[in-house]
């Protein structure tokens, strides 16, 4: 197990120092649908298809059941997470009306048994011919509460999922920060 961690982080190590010769060598245009925002690093993942930004002070960290992550170095809970499940299905349609798949997931999938999931907003979006769904939500337990923003997309035979979350208490202060990394999530073709 400890091999297969270590093959993991020098093939993350790889891929980001591949993505950032690839942002140095390429204009930001050719990653991203827009420029890189100050205070953001790129992460691209040309092998797994997709790219994000986030905050250029936070650092990497493995996620069980998650093929990249990034944290805030002081309040932890302040993350974004990528993970992939293959499918047969071609488009983020597929699964549905984009409120049905949002309620569902929230409530169902992304909620623990003990939480209440509200959800705050959704948005459709299509960029280079693939469509995305982002929606804001709160998970409440009795104990804790934390806010998230997740984007959808479905391409390259697989389900892609971006979450982007802090503790709920901090929500209002660092919402707008972390929507940016949500709405700069894109699926590559690979």
């Amino acid at each position: 197990m400890a091999s297969l961690n270590l093959d993991k982080s020098k093939r993350r190590l790889l891929l980001m120092g591949a993505g950032l010769l690839t942002a140095n060598l390429l204009p930001a245009n050719s990653l991203f649908a827009q420029e890189i925002p100050k205070n953001y690093d790129a992460f691209v993942d040309r092998i797994d298809g997709y790219s994000y930004v986030y905050p250029s002070d936070w650092t990497e960290f493995e996620f069980t059941g998650h093929d990249s992550g990034f944290k805030d170095r002081y309040l932890q809970l302040q993350n974004v997470r990528v993970r992939f499940i293959p499918t047969n299905k071609k488009d983020v349609h597929d699964l549905g009306p984009m409120e049905e798949v949002v309620s569902n997931l929230a409530r169902h999938v992304y909620a623990a048994p003990n939480q209440v999931a509200d959800i705050l907003d959704m948005q459709e979006k299509s960029v280079d011919g693939k469509n995305y769904y982002t929606f804001e939500y709160i998970l409440t337990s009795p104990n804790y509460s934390s806010a998230s923003i997740a984007t959808i997309a479905i391409a390259n035979g697989r389900y892609y999922t971006l979450i982007v979350g802090a503790n709920e208490r901090r929500w209002k202060r660092v919402r707008n920060k972390l929507k940016v990394v949500a709405d700069s999530f894109r699926i590559l073709d690979i």
